[in-house]
């Protein structure tokens, strides 16, 4: 017999069927035990009258939650049962892998241990149906971006992971031995997505770890994240590059909202919202002073740029003026942006880049990029570094190279917002982070 997905079963009424699953939870009564059972689609309870087969009823009285099982039935619709209005009425049951008991923490409960004994055992924080949606949500999402990228001709590109300079800066790298000399894992696939616009692939995208060696210990930092890359050729600014985002952004928010909507209400509590376009904009300048307009003052050190509690201090007020959740923060200095970025010609201290904040917190770093070669060199001599590690990037633009922008998204983050979560490492499958290697 083939098995049936317990999220089929109403189909199935009157029939005898075949599912598998895990035990939820056992009510064992005198006369009678109550099983329910979970797959990935749903949960249904299941019911056996101890006397049709006591050496049954004795197997599963010794089964503990979390053991997983397989089993044969009859569907009976039963109104009375809140599970889904119908019951499975045992017949035989399998037990293919029994569950030690007591387990680490019950997944099922309402109170949780702490996010990070929950990543001690992360295949049972996975069975968390929150957990479980919000992948099949990163999975959709996923899906609308590429779809979005092939409807708008992009191409998709794999760049490596492994470099012989830095493809940011000198600062948060893993370093590691290559043969004989050193290596580093990519902190950006940056450089490359800018030769795929001087090899004249015009629109590329790239889904793929990204790795930073930063010893943060907050709520939205790791070390290995899944980075979302764009690059555009011929544009005329770093505008062009947040008028797509927007529009992509739009088009992944609705493709979610169609496949999940209503499951999302029922598992998380909230209306799942797709923003409009085009999405607030304010300047670098102009976010500083609406932060000390709401008594928010930036730290001395987070001169020119925006620390966490002041990304959280503009997303609220952003939603009260806007009743958005996103807002676009452009024009920032040259001072806490790289070598590469194009400044403005009218106020050469300035970038054409921007920073979208969603739900108080930053998802996306992007710009303009400097295409002519001599300007380009000149601004990293500027930043202070030598022509040698990035000779082969200088190269690039000395033979004919469009104007072009793009963004870099992080992943989890996004699934942060998207879901209201309110900490990165329960919208990632496995965290990496400074004191975190397994599982």
């Amino acid at each position: 017999m083939e098995r049936t997905l317990i999220g089929d079963l109403r189909q199935a009424i009157g029939q005898k069927v075949k599912i598998s699953g895990w035990l939820q939870v056992l009510r064992d009564q005198k006369k009678m035990q109550f099983l329910v059972v979970r797959d990935r689609t749903g949960a249904v309870q299941v019911v056996f009258e101890k006397k049709a087969d006591p050496e049954l009823a004795e197997v599963i009285s010794t089964l503990g939650s979390e053991s997983a099982i397989t089993l044969t039935g009859m569907v009976v619709d039963n109104p009375i049962v809140k599970l889904g209005g119908l019951e499975l009425v045992l017949e035989t049951l399998d037990v293919v892998n029994k569950a030690e008991a007591p387990l680490p923490f019950e997944p099922f409960n309402d109170t949780l241990p702490s996010v990070d004994f929950r990543m001690d055992w992360r295949y049972l924080d996975l069975r968390r149906q929150q957990s479980l949606l919000t992948f099949k949500v990163q999975t959709t999402a996923e899906m609308a971006m590429r779809d979005y990228w092939m409807k708008q001709g992009f191409i998709e590109m794999h760049s490596p992971k492994i470099m012989g300079t830095p493809s940011e800066s000198g600062a948060e790298l893993f370093e590691l031995a290559y043969f004989d000399r050193k290596a580093y894992l990519a902190q950006s696939p940056q450089f490359f997505k800018q030769m795929a616009m001087a090899a004249g692939f015009e629109k590329v995208f790239e889904i793929g770890p990204v790795f930073r060696a930063d010893p943060s210990f907050t709520s939205r930092h790791m070390t290995e994240f899944t980075g979302v890359d764009v690059e555009i050729s011929w544009v005329d600014s770093h505008e062009d590059v947040m008028a797509f985002q927007e529009r992509w952004l739009q088009y992944v928010y609705q493709q979610v909202k169609d496949a999940h909507g209503e499951e999302i209400k029922e598992v998380f509590g909230f209306d799942f919202e797709v923003p409009s376009v085009p999405f607030p904009r304010v300047t670098m300048a102009e976010a500083i002073e609406i932060l000390r307009s709401v008594g928010y003052e930036l730290p001395a050190e987070r001169k020119g740029d925006i620390d966490p509690g002041g990304e959280r201090a503009l997303g609220d007020y952003i939603k009260q003026k806007y009743n958005h959740d996103f807002v676009f923060v452009t024009d920032w200095p040259i001072s806490v942006r790289p070598f590469y970025h194009m400044r403005h010609p009218e106020n050469p201290g300035l970038t054409r880049s921007y920073d979208l904040i969603a739900k108080g917190l930053e998802i996306t770093t992007g710009a303009q990029r400097e295409h002519r070669f001599e300007v380009l060199r000149t601004q990293a001599f500027e930043k202070g570094l030598t022509e040698g590690p990035i000779q082969f990037y200088l190269n690039y633009f000395r033979y004919g190279c469009p104007s072009h922008g793009g963004f870099g998204l992080g992943l989890s983050r996004l699934l942060m917002v998207m879901l209201n979560l309110p900490n990165v490492r329960d919208a990632v499958y496995l965290f990496r982070g400074p004191n975190r290697l397994e599982p």
